[in-house]
């Protein structure tokens, strides 16, 4: 497959009597914490709740009012520049398996590379697109590699061997799929065919991943958003 190929769609597994339970008690607290909110509750703080509460309705199977309230909490986010919480919403998304939950992990996916998150979130946003995409394409490759790069640079010392570990065996499962890759020799050729150890050819082509995914529906001003990045 060429890096045009977009993801599938992840399938929600139904909910075992015992985490049934768990998301009920997720979604009843969430209630009561809403209920509880002060009049002069900040737009966060009410999206924060609300994002939990998707949570909780995604796992009971609810995954319509799931999406709604997941994607209002993304606007509000993306407003208040809460960008860790934005990706997550994007998550939440991906699982409800709504319509357009694909443009939802884009997104995550576009807003966890741009911005300095929590690495591990990064990690987990980009290992979708990996999952999801089929075992030959080249756009698995070139999302472990960037997932991998973003360890490099944020990843805290006292993080970073976990971190560090769990992408390079991403980068390693992804080889061994697309290329029937099994030594490190090989590894090495396979990396530098594909250009995967230059950022500055695999950070265009994830992009463009992205861009083809998204297929100009995009909830958010990219342009307008990269401009007020901070100059380094």
């Amino acid at each position: 497959m060429s890096d045009t190929q977009t993801p599938g769609s992840v399938i929600v597994q139904a909910a075992t009597p015992e985490t049934k339970d768990e998301y009920l008690r997720q979604l009843n607290l969430s209630i009561e914490k809403l209920k509880a909110l002060p009049p002069d509750a900040t737009d966060i703080e009410r999206a924060t709740i609300n994002l939990d509460l998707a949570e909780a309705k995604t796992g009971l199977g609810e995954t319509a009012q799931a999406w709604e309230l997941a994607r209002d909490a993304f606007d509000i986010f993306i407003a208040e520049q809460a960008w860790q919480q934005a990706v997550e919403a994007c998550e939440v998304m991906y699982q409800t398996n709504e319509p357009a939950n694909d443009i939802a992990l884009a997104h995550g996916a576009w807003l966890a590379i741009t911005y300095p998150i929590e690495p591990q979130t990064t990690i987990t946003i980009l290992n979708y697109i990996i999952d999801e995409t089929p075992k030959h394409s080249d756009g698995a490759a070139v999302a472990a590699a960037t997932a991998h790069y973003i360890v490099s640079l944020r990843a805290s010392d006292e993080e970073f061997e976990d971190l560090d570990f769990l992408s390079r065996n991403m980068i390693v499962r992804v080889a061994e799929r697309h290329s029937q890759v099994k030594t490190q020799d090989e590894l090495n050729a396979w990396m530098a065919r594909l250009e995967l150890n230059d950022p500055k050819a695999f950070l265009p082509r994830m992009s463009r991943i992205l861009d083809i995914i998204v297929m100009d529906k995009w909830w958010i001003d990219r342009d307008k958003l990269r401009e007020a990045l901070p100059v380094n």
